[in-house]
């Protein structure tokens, strides 16, 4: 990965970024890190990972705008702006305010939860926490734009950007971004021309630039703003 410098400073308190433990709740146009983990290993090989892409390109991708995105052994995350669709209501008699992104996810988990447990001979449940889903408002953006570069002022779709794609390296699975191959960062890094990210929609979102992407991807969010980022 290179030398890695310290990114931190946040924009604003983390405290307005809501959790929702029990329900995800989505607004149209803002952008919410998506994610889960369990205390035990969700993918067992390379056609797991695979598989629960196609499920994410068939339930998550029609619904919503994903801007990044990488599958862990034992987690995942995805960073994406939610649309008018994502927020559309599904109509269930015994869930009245369903979402339609928040259907498709429990779809999504449920589903590959009954395939895994299939293959491996398994009844109990694969993802022991419920998903969570945190939102940036946009009102807690520093007026003059993040800095985030001199390090006081990191807005959070950026700092999440950059924390999705260096997972594999912080937890030891490899020493370079480009080397773990489930994850968008190949594509934003063009060694992959994957279509799961709406890469030209995050070239406005995230304040990187872009040309000198894998440089700038070295800059390690440091693990004390990590922890603010849950």
């Amino acid at each position: 990965m290179g030398k890695l410098e310290p990114l931190d400073g946040l924009a604003g308190s983390l405290k307005y970024f809501l959790t929702f433990k029990t329900k995800m709740n989505f607004e149209p146009n803002a952008i919410y890190h998506i994610y889960n983990r369990s205390n035990e290993t969700i993918f067992y090989s390379k056609e797991n990972y695979i598989f629960f892409l196609n499920k994410i390109k068939k339930l998550v991708y029609p619904v919503c705008n994903i801007l990044a995105w990488v599958l862990m052994p034992n987690h995942f995350h995805l960073l994406i702006e939610a649309t008018e669709k994502s927020c559309s209501i599904v109509s269930e008699k015994h869930r009245p305010d369903l979402q339609l992104l928040a259907k498709n996810i429990g779809t999504l988990l449920s589903s590959y939860t009954q395939a895994i447990n299939k293959q491996e001979g398994r009844r109990e449940s694969l993802f022991a926490h419920k998903t969570k889903a945190k939102m940036l408002n946009e009102e807690y953006y520093p007026s003059s734009g993040s800095n985030r570069l001199t390090g006081n002022q990191a807005d959070y779709a950026t700092v999440c950007f950059l924390y999705i794609h260096q997972n594999p390296v912080i937890a030891g699975l490899v020493s370079q971004l480009e080397d773990w191959e489930f994850s968008s960062f190949r594509d934003y890094a063009n060694i992959r021309n994957g279509k799961l990210t709406q890469k030209e929609l995050a070239y406005q979102i995230i304040e990187l630039d872009f040309d000198s992407f894998k440089e700038q991807s070295d800059f390690l969010v440091q693990e004390e703003l990590q922890k603010k980022l849950f």
